[in-house]
């Protein structure tokens, strides 16, 4: 596994709080397409404080860095996609981050992509008053503290004793 590459500050770095960090291997699959939209050079005018100095400079038709960091987002994602060694397509890739945004605005990409993996992580279904009451009723009978415990405990048991049946 790829260690955790830091962010380089442009400016002065924090004195507190948790320092940035460049993309990891396993963000990849979510981070590629918000990257993706955030960088186009159309976005540029309305995220001003989101991009370096040089690249608010660059004329959108000169916007080499723009083609650079394009060109290391494929490289990572067909590495990804072909289980290559990835290791040295994501330091070229986070390199190239590094000096396309400013701290402000990889501090925002970062809220952005934390954004993303809460609710990758998260689901919500609808389940009637009753069945949410007999929930609960289990719940405190086998003193689960949250839902999740309780639909896993049910789960693990049914297939238990589906196993049980075929046995």
């Amino acid at each position: 596994m790829i260690s955790k590459q830091a962010w380089i500050y442009h400016g002065k770095s924090p004195k507190a709080g948790r320092k940035l960090l460049l993309l990891e291997q396993d963000e990849l699959t979510f981070a590629l397409p918000l990257i993706y939209r955030i960088i186009h050079p159309k976005e540029i005018p309305l995220r001003n404080e989101w991009f370096s100095s040089e690249i608010i400079e660059l004329d959108e038709r000169e916007n080499s860095q723009y083609v650079l960091l394009v060109e290391r987002l494929q490289q990572a994602t067909v590495d990804r996609k072909k289980s290559n060694a990835l290791e040295n397509s994501l330091v070229q890739l986070n390199r190239q981050l590094n000096l396309y945004f400013s701290d402000h605005g990889w501090r925002m990409v970062r809220k952005e992509l934390s954004q993303i993996k809460k609710r990758q992580k998260k689901s919500h279904i609808e389940l009637s008053n009753d069945l949410i009451a007999k929930l609960k009723i289990y719940m405190e009978q086998e003193h689960f503290d949250s839902f999740d415990q309780a639909i896993d405990n049910l789960l693990t048991e049914s297939a238990s004793i589906k196993l049980e049946d075929k046995s």
